[in-house]
């Protein structure tokens, strides 16, 4: 029996669904989905399983005009993991088209698409009619020689299953990367960082998500099974700190509760989460808070 194993990379723009059509397609939560732009930071990489063939995904951040260090940094990591995979999947939303945003994306191609297959997964098929989707398939291939086209609902799963028999059979023959029962390569304190950062977004909305961030300090095993996770939230200015805590702390309860119960479902153990907002006025410019993101700091030089 010949195993097949290998890296797809996800790509598109930020909200594209990317996050969504990964979680989807590894059957569990691993990296992130809000309804903010921007939220994957780290190039998270979910594994699945289809048949002999093992898919890791590496769920890249979404491409767009990056502005400042952190936005470099993020749209080098898109392209860096778009240049290590051995399938790229671009993804485009049907009801928004081709946007300035995909216009670069498409451009940006046709450097990393040499000796690589590159699909294009035209998704939220279920907002627009399917002559529209026609013609943007069309459009879209006449641009870019995809060796495959897709048409899914990341959300609702139409032709997710399809998309990943696919990548299956078009990975290289070779043995299995992960040990079959691991989903996500990213180290539980990282994950963790996540879901809470995931919480604050949610609940803060338009506040402030960009300028705070989330680190796990300390994590530590308990004899009964559980574990005590101590998490730092970074923001940059004073004012921040009170919009995190919430009148009379009321925010960060819910966010630490929201946080924990999650994470107490996805490790199936008892958590006790402690959270501690700390002011930072330049963690954007500091090399190690990017090293806990999975970026790199030299990214982001203009």
């Amino acid at each position: 029996m010949s195993t097949r194993a290998g890296f797809i990379a996800l790509i598109g723009e930020p909200n594209a669904g990317k996050s969504t059509l990964l979680n989807r397609m590894v059957g569990a939560k691993v990296s992130i989905v809000t309804h903010k732009v921007q939220t994957t930071r780290a190039r998270i990489r979910g594994v699945a399983m289809e048949g002999d063939a093992q898919l890791v995904f590496v769920d890249t951040p979404g491409l767009f005009i990056p502005r400042r260090r952190l936005d470099r940094a993020m749209v080098a990591a898109a392209w860096g993991g778009a240049a290590d995979a051995d399938i790229v999947v671009l993804m485009v939303e049907a009801h928004r088209g081709i946007t300035e945003g995909v216009e670069r994306i498409l451009e940006g191609l046709q450097e990393i698409g040499q000796g690589r297959k590159i699909a294009l997964a035209i998704n939220k098929i279920d907002k627009v009619p399917s002559e529209k989707l026609l013609a943007l398939t069309s459009e879209l291939n006449a641009r870019y020689p995809f060796a495959e086209t897709f048409m899914i609902s990341a959300e609702k799963g139409h032709g997710v299953d399809d998309l990943r028999k696919w990548l299956a059979s078009e990975l290289p023959e070779g043995p299995w990367l992960y040990p079959e029962d691991q989903i996500a390569d990213l180290p539980l304190r990282m994950i963790a960082a996540e879901m809470t950062r995931e919480k604050l977004t949610l609940r803060l909305h338009q506040e402030l998500p960009y300028q705070l961030t989330v680190e796990t300090e300390n994590w530590e095993e308990r004899k009964d099974g559980s574990a005590k996770i101590d998490q730092v939230i970074y923001v940059m200015r004073d004012g921040h700190k009170g919009i995190v805590l919430g009148k009379r702390g009321e925010t960060i309860k819910a966010v630490s509760q929201a946080a924990r119960a999650e994470l107490e479902e996805f490790l199936d153990r008892k958590i006790h989460l402690f959270l501690q907002v700390k002011v930072r006025p330049n963690w954007l410019e500091e090399s190690e808070r990017y090293s806990e993101m999975g970026l790199d700091f030299k990214d982001g030089n203009a």
